[in-house]
């Protein structure tokens, strides 16, 4: 069993031992879970939910084809029963021989699970409400009925040939011992994956890790993790999952979904890039997570955000005259992903009154210009000295660089 010692038992969670005592078994164990996670990418279902989504056929073809081509392992689109075109497009995409494997995400039931089967999915994610609120005032279901409606899907969706994932909706807020009880009778049932999601965005690290914890001393199987980022959360859950046993997260690309939607699928590769930096880079076509997120972008009709991991206009400018100093000498003294890994470059920008004459240095190098050290420096105030006037452009500080080079050649000429 995943995540239990020789003795079948649960290690105890790391926050309650000093981590230099670790025992081994259990260091191993993270790394492991770590460096072997898998993505099911939820943009074409997920993403549907997002207020500005309307993907046509070709707009999902499209984004299918180029999660498929960046590594993504699943692709989870809409459920088939939604609407006649969504049946038509679970169809089509799965007709495309993505090397991804394709599922599609339905209601507990019989009917929605041989809808979806129909379409010839690779696997069907069934899910269904668990806490007090959702069976309450959404589907009206004891835990009894759940599990026992649970099974019986379960075992005919198996009959197919087709994986199977059973995930309570709510988990976070969902008593214990139902969901432990219910997860332990699935995993019984020979389901491929449990899901926890934290539906409405309120778990923390440790909520998760806990969970996540106590899940895998329950399951043999896989765990799949789904967090909203109501509260900002996600990407910080999504790791802490990882590290407390789950296999698989579900992303979406600029984290498009309902409300504020999920992990985004750029910020977690900015973070798993930097904890499990050989598994990433060599499973993800990392240089492609731009072009993905500038076409989802243009097709839900929204600017990448600014501090975007990775993507955002900023995300590796430099401007602080320390920064750019100490940057120039050794990128890692201020940053933690190289740009390069998604062939990005940094920028060092030189337009404002903080400034140094390390960036205005490197600058004239970059124009092909020869100026001394202290030529740099005086061309440097008087860019601050305008800086402190009005905003500059790369263009403004370019014409003071080139008249004061031009200044001292027409001195040098007429000495």
């Amino acid at each position: 069993m995943c995540g239990t010692d020789e003795n079948g038992t649960a290690p105890q969670p790391a926050q309650n031992q000093k981590s230099a005592s670790w025992p081994y078994s259990q260091v191993q164990d993270y790394i492991s879970q770590v460096n072997s996670y898998k993505i099911i990418e939820s943009t074409l279902r997920e993403g549907e939910q997002f207020a500005n989504a309307f993907f046509t056929t070709e707009n999902k073809i499209k984004i299918a084809t180029m999660l498929s081509d960046f590594g993504v392992d699943y692709i989870e689109l809409t459920s088939p029963v939604s609407s006649p075109q969504s049946y038509e497009d679970c169809k089509t995409i799965c007709s495309l021989g993505l090397k991804s494997k394709i599922l599609t995400h339905v209601r507990c039931n019989m009917e929605d699970a041989k809808k979806a089967v129909e379409c010839g999915v690779d696997g069907v994610d069934l899910v269904i409400g668990t806490s007090s609120f959702l069976r309450e005032y959404s589907h009206g279901k004891s835990m009894e009925l759940i599990q026992k409606t649970a099974i019986e899907v379960i075992e005919y969706v198996k009959s197919q040939g087709v994986e199977v994932r059973f995930s309570s909706e709510d988990s976070f807020r969902s008593d214990l011992v139902d969901i432990l009880t219910l997860y332990k009778a699935v995993d019984k049932a020979g389901v491929n994956r449990v899901g926890v999601a934290d539906t409405v965005g309120g778990a923390t690290p440790r909520m998760v890790y806990d969970l996540v914890r106590t899940l895998r001393g329950v399951v043999g199987c896989d765990i799949e993790t789904h967090f909203h980022d109501d509260t900002g959360c996600a990407v910080a859950n999504a790791l802490t999952a990882l590290e407390g046993g789950a296999t698989h997260v579900d992303t979406s690309v600029l984290g498009i979904g309902e409300r504020n939607g999920i992990t985004p699928l750029g910020a977690l590769m900015a973070r798993m890039v930097v904890t499990s930096p050989e598994y990433t880079k060599s499973k993800y076509k990392l240089s492609q997570l731009k072009a993905i997120e500038e076409y989802v972008s243009s097709v839900v009709q929204v600017n990448i955000p600014f501090n975007n991991p990775v993507t955002g206009f900023c995300a590796f400018t430099h401007k602080a005259g320390i920064h750019a100093k100490a940057i120039l000498a050794n990128p890692s003294t201020y940053e933690i992903i190289d740009p390069a890994v998604f062939g990005l470059t940094r920028y060092i920008s030189i337009t404002s009154r903080i400034t140094g004459w390390n960036a205005v240095k490197s600058r004239v190098q970059q124009l092909g210009l020869d100026l001394t050290d202290d030529q740099v420096k005086e061309v440097t105030a008087k860019i601050k000295q305008m800086a402190d006037i009005r905003p500059l452009a790369i263009d403004d500080t370019d014409s003071i660089i080139h008249s004061y080079h031009l200044g001292l050649q027409a001195q040098a000429s007429s000495a």
